[in-house]
């Protein structure tokens, strides 16, 4: 039994049935009976940490929020995608597929983290980027061409790295 939240109130959205969750202790920084967003069933958000969802946030699939992650705005986590750490998913976000987000990542406005996207550390991802593959840094990413260079960046760094190893060996 979920020691957490409960569902409350339901409604559909293309096709779905989501519940609105309700605190039903305090945590972090959520007060007892603290209406949050929209989720799909219990297993979609932990009942340990002090993961939340908030807001008109949804969380749906299998998709799963835990540790002290927080989805919240209007952003939706979906799929099989995990949003895990002290993460945080706003705006009108989207995190779906197999993607992650984790550690002390920040996944805001427009932006789509998808496919088996891995968004971790301390990356930013804002603004109306879409992101398909691994990203973890102390920089911030707005705009597609930052990410493909930074990627670029990163494929010539491992491309060196290999270079120097195999001079080594021979």
């Amino acid at each position: 039994m979920n020691r957490k939240f409960e569902l409350t109130e339901k409604k559909e959205v293309g096709g779905l049935t989501l519940f609105r969750i309700k605190a039903k202790i305090a945590f972090g920084n959520v007060a007892k009976g603290e209406l949050g967003g929209w989720i799909e069933k219990e297993g979609n958000l932990s009942d340990s940490g002090d993961a939340w969802v908030s807001g008109d946030a949804r969380v749906s699939g299998d998709a799963w929020v835990s540790g002290d992650a927080w989805v919240y705005g209007y952003a939706w986590v979906y799929g099989d995608a995990q949003v895990s750490g002290d993460a945080w998913v706003s705006g009108d976000a989207w995190v779906y597929g197999y993607a992650q987000v984790s550690g002390d990542a920040w996944v805001s406005g427009d932006a789509r983290v998808y496919g088996y996207a891995w968004v971790y550390g301390y990356a930013r991802v804002y603004g109306k980027l879409k992101l398909t593959s691994r990203l973890c840094s102390f920089y911030d990413f707005e705009f597609d061409w930052q990410v493909k260079l930074w990627h670029k960046k990163e494929e010539e760094f491992e491309a060196e790295v290999k270079r120097r190893l195999k001079k080594r060996t021979d």
